[in-house]
């Protein structure tokens, strides 16, 4: 899987980070300092096999071991197959995804449960967790929309509109760029679906009260219906990632 390299590469890219921060952070906790907290939250942004994210997660003590999560996930999802492209005949234009019909962002909403495998002595050091949710997911499709060169009766000139990317009408060299961002939020259509996650939550930090984390793991999102992303080939249901997670937190009773 390509994406595997890369995803080592950032764990042990941010592991070093992580920890040549902790060996100069002049705060460390006491003894005293090192109570156990009933409350955790904390914001994390994350890349996986298919996009990018951000996340938010906010935790309660069920035993000293044992935590109930709540979360909630905004992400892309790209297609492995899509190619950036750009029409070499004229001049300024704008890159694109040829063949790509839609950009999806998909938002989840669940809950589970996460279990400390080791406890960071009070000085600081390293504590392990073991993670696993669920719940709902939605997947929203966004029209893609490029600009599209078309000769002009009146002038004879070529001029560029805005149009919804047709597959049987727009092709490398009447494509002129992409459209704006915003074209096509008037038209998301949502597809319901489920969402299952689990993970290796790795902290670090010599301050009890702010966790720091990274954390890997795999998740899978399952719609009711196929999510269209791509032309020229078959939808997808079942979109299964990778992904590696950077966060910042806070303890609190």
């Amino acid at each position: 899987m390509k994406f595997l390299p890369y995803l080592l590469f950032s764990v042990l890219f941010f592991i070093t980070a992580f920890s040549s921060s902790a060996q100069i952070e002049e705060e460390f906790d006491s003894i005293a300092d090192n109570v156990l907290f009933t409350k955790e939250m904390n914001g994390a942004v994350f890349i996986h096999s298919h996009g990018w994210g951000i996340e938010y997660r906010i935790g309660f003590n069920q035993t000293v071991s044992k935590k109930l999560i709540f979360e909630a996930d905004l992400l892309e999802m790209k297609d492995a197959k899509q190619i950036k492209s750009i029409n070499p005949f004229f001049t300024n234009t704008k890159s694109y995804f040829y063949g790509k019909l839609n950009a999806v962002y998909i938002t989840r909403l669940g809950a589970g449960y996460q279990h400390i495998l080791n406890r960071k002595p009070y000085f600081g050091g390293v504590e392990l967790r073991l993670l696993y949710s669920g719940g709902v997911s939605v997947a929203f499709a966004k029209p893609v929309y490029l600009e599209i060169i078309k000769l002009d009766a009146g002038s004879y000139r070529y001029i560029t509109v805005t149009e919804r990317y047709d597959p049987d009408s727009h092709f490398p060299d009447n494509i002129y760029g992409r459209a704006p961002f915003t074209k096509g939020f008037n038209r998301l259509k949502p597809y319901p679906g489920i969402y299952a996650k689990t993970g290796l939550s790795i902290e670090f930090g010599t301050i009890n009260q702010k966790p720091k984390l990274v954390e890997v793991g795999a998740a899978i999102d399952i719609f009711a219906k196929p999510v269209p992303i791509m032309a020229f080939k078959d939808t997808d249901q079942f979109f299964l990632t990778l992904y590696v997670c950077f966060g910042l937190g806070k303890r609190y009773n």
